[in-house]
């Protein structure tokens, strides 16, 4: 017989605190081991909390829509029904703030009883005989009579999840159709999207507390002011890189992706733009994964990651990007996917801004700022004139690693490779 602790679980490596979303469970309901009980709100995601035992959840600590730090007591699970007032009294005597041993899988000792963990484990298609589905997909899939079983996910990690039980029911969905306007458009076109809608209004004289994205943000913010950076710009025509967007658009091909693929070949030549400083020396990174800032509607910004983006050709990488700005937002996005960039992408062009100087994310070299394009009226060397269009970028580099002349090189490779050889992004 046995009392299991379930502490707040660390989702990821940032994580010092975990909102709780909701409680799949109630007090006195069965607990199946591998089964959800509970969802929180991480930095950036939300994810399930799967139970390594069975029993009965005897008693919640933490409740819906309250936070706990990680590591924290947020509920008990009693191995019988017999154990459950056992652990209600257990937990009279505990706080929301009381801190368990650090590390989370750690057993805790008990006078009458043994204490384990309930931890998260990542998603897997099946785990320990039983099969992995987000909720709505477990739902789904009964009212629909199907068995899990028979199905493969397509979520983050083999995940089964809803659009899987409706494919193979017959009820899927149409494919969404790519609007390149979901995704931060980039700066060289005519934004489609409207700005992103702002906070619920507060009235005035009082504080809006801050969500736990917009705190992680805080968090990212305040370290990257311990780092000396500078910042280059640069003016770069787009006519072709307009022209190629318009004949890949109905593709399904987005400019964020162009964009993203540019910069990412670019940086094969550059493999110190893409690295960062590490205590020990200059860390250069295996892949090129640029992260994209996203803004959310609901306050603060996420980065999902396009791994690999210099191998991985335009149309697989526009459908990617489709797919991580759908599930970012809705939380949806595993750690890995939007903190795993080398390089960041940022863009503000789509809201009419000339130029404007990005911050540094932690743990990266640079960052690059991309404003809006616009047509200029440009003299050559010749003394003749022409109408072009032209964007600003602006690059923030890390100076402990990379100085001035290389973030110059990159921004002119960078330029002639948008300006004369777009055209073989598509290769």
């Amino acid at each position: 017989m046995a009392i299991h602790e379930i502490f707040m679980p660390a989702l990821s490596s940032t994580m010092t605190e975990g909102k709780i979303v909701s409680w799949q469970k109630s007090p006195g309901d069965k607990v199946e081991k591998g089964e959800t009980v509970l969802i929180v709100e991480s930095d950036k995601a939300d994810m399930d909390v799967e139970s390594f035992y069975e029993g009965f959840l005897a008693t919640i600590i933490v409740p819906a829509g309250e936070s706990a730090p990680v590591g924290n007591t947020i509920a008990l699970i009693a191995e019988t029904q017999a154990e459950i007032e056992q652990a209600k009294q257990k937990a009279s005597s505990q706080t929301a703030t009381t801190t368990a041993p650090a590390p989370v899988a750690q057993a805790v000792a008990a006078s009458s009883a043994t204490t384990a963990t309930v931890t998260v484990a990542p998603p897997t298609t099946a785990r320990n005989g039983r099969i992995v589905a987000s909720p709505r997909a477990r739902k789904l899939a009964k009212e629909l009579n199907l068995d899990l079983g028979t199905l493969t996910g397509s979520g983050p990690h083999g995940r089964i999840v809803a659009e899987d039980v409706q494919a193979a029911s017959g009820r899927s969905t149409p494919a969404p159709t790519v609007q390149p306007q979901v995704a931060p458009a980039p700066a060289v076109h005519k934004p489609l999207a409207p700005v992103p809608a702002p906070a619920a209004a507060v009235p005035l004289g009082e504080v809006a507390p801050m969500n736990t994205l917009q705190n992680a943000v805080v968090r990212n913010m305040m370290a990257s002011l311990s780092v000396p950076v500078f910042r280059v710009g640069y003016t770069i025509r787009t006519d072709a890189l307009d022209q190629l967007y318009k004949q890949l658009k109905s593709k399904g091909v987005t400019m964020t992706a162009l964009l993203a693929k540019a910069v990412a070949v670019t940086l094969t030549k550059h493999p110190i733009v893409n690295a960062s400083y590490v205590e020990n020396g200059t860390q250069y990174h295996a892949g090129i994964n640029i992260a994209v800032a996203v803004a959310m509607t609901d306050g603060g910004l996420i980065t999902p990651v396009l791994k690999n983006a210099d191998q991985v050709d335009i149309y697989s990488l526009s459908r990617t990007w489709q797919d991580l700005v759908e599930r970012s937002r809705t939380k949806q996005l595993q750690p890995d996917e939007y903190s795993s960039g080398t390089f960041t992408l940022s863009n503000l062009g789509m809201y009419g801004v000339d130029r404007f100087d990005a911050i540094l994310p932690p743990g990266q070299g640079s960052i690059l700022a991309v404003g809006a394009s616009r047509p200029q009226l440009v003299v050559s060397d010749d003394g003749s004139m022409a109408v072009k269009r032209q964007m600003q970028v602006n690059i923030t580099c890390d100076h402990r690693i990379i100085y001035g002349a290389d973030a110059a090189a990159f921004l002119q490779s960078l330029a002639k490779l948008i300006e004369t050889d777009v055209q073989s992004l598509t290769m």
